[in-house]
């Protein structure tokens, strides 16, 4: 079933269109992976699906609900947002950065169990009295995918998580992920690294100019033609995963 879906949405910045007649659908229970060049709309698209950015023309529906009819409370409550970490480093301890994810729910709402769960999961619960900065990388991506979990929404859009990590920590966050979505969640992840698209996304969304350049499974839209299209590359192939490997 589709959580979350964009149909022939057109959205620019200024006069300058980044998404155009763009449709795709997230599944519950899926890792949908996003992938493109650099400025290919994978960021907008996540802004796109959370409300952030307006659109001039098509659609946004999450849950079976148009964007334009959804409050904020609405939205902020139905859909968890992990943005690129950008070497964060808050000085605030970490069971209060985890809670930050239970503002949408209002004052009345302690959230406690949520967090300890979001915290136990995410394996950060030894954390919880340490500040952020204090923690490596790895441990800081693992915090503030607790703070989104902590939300308990049923979609959940994460921006380039792996982009600091090293590649121990990169699988972790990804078993996460596969994790969550196993518990109905729909995961939606914009990714760089082709391999971990390949291995561990569901389905893949392939974006180029702003136009969805194909949506389905990983072998399907990751064939050699569209990464030499799209990407511009030659790639090898290990147990069905991708592995990119010279220029074209």
């Amino acid at each position: 079933m589709s959580a979350l879906a964009l149909s022939q949405v057109r959205a620019a910045y200024a006069s300058r269109a980044v998404l155009d007649d763009a449709s795709a659908s997230f599944a519950t229970g899926k890792v949908t992976g996003i992938v493109g060049p650099n400025g290919a709309g994978k960021t907008t698209l996540l802004r796109v699906a959370l409300g952030l950015l307006p659109i001039e023309a098509g659609d946004v529906t999450a849950l079976g609900r148009s964007l334009k009819e959804c409050s904020r409370e609405w939205l902020a409550r139905s859909i968890a947002y992990l943005p690129q970490e950008n070497a964060v480093q808050w000085p605030m301890l970490v069971e209060r950065i985890v809670a930050l994810g239970r503002i949408p729910h209002g004052a009345r709402d302690d959230g406690a169990a949520a967090i300890a769960d979001a915290m136990g999961r995410c394996d950060v619960s030894q954390f919880a009295a340490r500040r952020l900065n204090e923690l490596s990388a790895g441990e800081r991506a693992r915090v503030l995918l607790a703070r989104a979990l902590a939300t308990q929404a049923p979609i959940l859009l994460v921006d380039e998580p792996a982009a600091h990590l090293d590649p121990a920590h990169q699988l972790q966050l990804m078993e996460l992920l596969r994790a969550e979505a196993a518990r109905g969640v729909a995961v939606v992840i914009t990714l760089h690294d082709l391999s971990l698209a390949s291995r561990f996304c569901d389905e893949i969304v392939m974006l180029r100019n702003g136009h969805v350049a194909g949506q389905g499974a990983p072998g399907e839209v990751l064939c050699d033609a569209a990464l030499a299209k799209v990407f511009g590359i030659a790639a090898k192939r290990l147990d069905g995963n991708v592995v990119p490997w010279s220029r074209v």
